[in-house]
């Protein structure tokens, strides 16, 4: 599969046209004066990409339930659990905001919960400084794994006894949910999660959550289990988007979508979508899915892991023919892929200054990505990665 040609002319035109959807009532808090927004809108989306300028039009992507998206998100996996790093990620994301870029991607266990604070803490002072409206940003997290708060223990001894008193003793999972020390997929745990995810972030609606890693699962149970657990997951999770407090749900991977099939952990996007259809119907709120797509791992364009009808094909492929959005992590491989790269890909990509930004070009123009996600928390890093779509 080759990339998209990088003329800033060819993805649909100079500017998206947003398409004609009326508002949702969900759309909206009727409890709060204004009726204000509580998730991201189609309107508000392409409200936001207008006033985004000096962009390549490549920059301008959509996310299934109509949402103008930026072709860059933000990521916030990495980093010490430090007041000095949250205070770099808050700086960090709301400069990103003002921009352009209204991707931003989180997950509970990120930094003891601290990751997810600074997304909200950002997002809350873009909103209160009018820099931003709710509707606009594509707020996404993650749950699945094991959840400390603020700083990680100090031993393995202590971590054991956290999960006695604060996971088992209190019910909120068993010792059979409980995968590899640290993952469970119950509904119970995830709904846990789910409601602690919207406090730290401050939002009344998540946009777009994601199981984390549910391959994980598939390590230690067999398929017929595992797929219990991933069916149970997704009915608390159509449960939670019929009552507003997520807008769509997806999976976020590391293994799952780019291994084949005789993989243990290899996972079947056809067979999600159908469980999500079992517990969900037609109306089913599944909407994307991540895993890593970069020069270095280039599976998900390249490498048929995925039955789709009567044959395999690649996960972008299958994932444009099930109509599911494909979100990018690790485009730069955790920066090792920010330097060194082939003349190749300066001729690719002659516009790019640094080998990041071609980099990032490189996964984000493979038909099918819709964002790619890296973690920022400089601002000189910030800068550098948006001038790969500089016009």
């Amino acid at each position: 599969m080759s990339p998209r040609t990088t003329d800033s002319s060819s993805r649909d035109g100079a500017k998206l046209t947003p398409p004609a959807v009326a508002p949702s009532p969900d759309d909206f808090d009727a409890t709060e004066p204004g009726r204000q927004a509580r998730r991201a809108t189609t309107a508000g989306t392409y409200r936001f990409e207008e006033r985004t300028t000096g962009r390549l039009a490549d920059f301008r992507r959509t996310l299934p339930r109509n949402l103008a998206a930026s072709a860059l998100g933000i990521g916030t996996y990495l980093g010490d659990c430090t007041d000095d790093e949250d205070a770099a990620y808050a700086r960090t994301i709301r400069a990103a905001i003002k921009a352009g870029v209204n991707v931003l991607d989180t997950a509970i266990n990120y930094r003891c919960q601290r990751s997810e604070r600074a997304v909200g803490h950002a997002v809350a002072e873009a909103i209160a400084s009018g820099e931003a409206r709710r509707d606009e940003l594509i707020i996404c997290t993650k749950g699945g794994y094991v959840a400390l708060d603020g700083e990680p223990p100090a031993s393995r001894e202590a971590y054991d006894l956290w999960l006695e008193t604060e996971m088992f003793a209190s019910g909120l999972v068993t010792r059979e949910e409980l995968v590899r020390g640290g993952h469970s997929i119950a509904p119970r745990y995830v709904a846990h999660q789910l409601e602690r995810s919207r406090e730290n972030l401050g939002v009344r609606t998540i946009d777009l959550y994601y199981l984390h890693n549910p391959e994980e699962q598939l390590l230690a149970v067999d398929r017929a289990t595992f797929r219990q657990r991933m069916r149970a997951a997704f009915a608390m999770l159509e449960e939670r988007a019929e009552s507003g407090e997520i807008a769509g749900y997806g999976c976020a991977t590391w293994n799952g979508f780019r291994v084949v099939p005789e993989h243990r952990q290899h996972l079947t996007l056809a067979e999600l979508i159908a469980l999500a259809r079992e517990v969900g119907g037609t109306t089913h709120h599944f909407r994307a899915v991540q895993l890593p797509v970069s020069l270095a791992m280039r599976e998900a364009a390249r490498l048929p892991t995925q039955p789709l009808g009567r044959k395999l094909v690649p996960l972008l492929e299958a994932a444009d023919a099930l109509g599911v959005g494909v979100v990018a992590s690790a485009p730069l491989m955790q920066g090792r892929l920010t330097a060194g790269l082939p003349n190749e890909m300066h001729d690719l990509f002659p516009e790019c200054a640094t080998d990041a930004q071609r980099a990032l070009r490189f996964a984000s123009s493979l038909p099918g990505v819709s964002v790619v996600l890296t973690g920022m928390r400089r601002g000189e890093h910030l800068v550098e990665n948006l001038d790969a779509w500089r016009s």
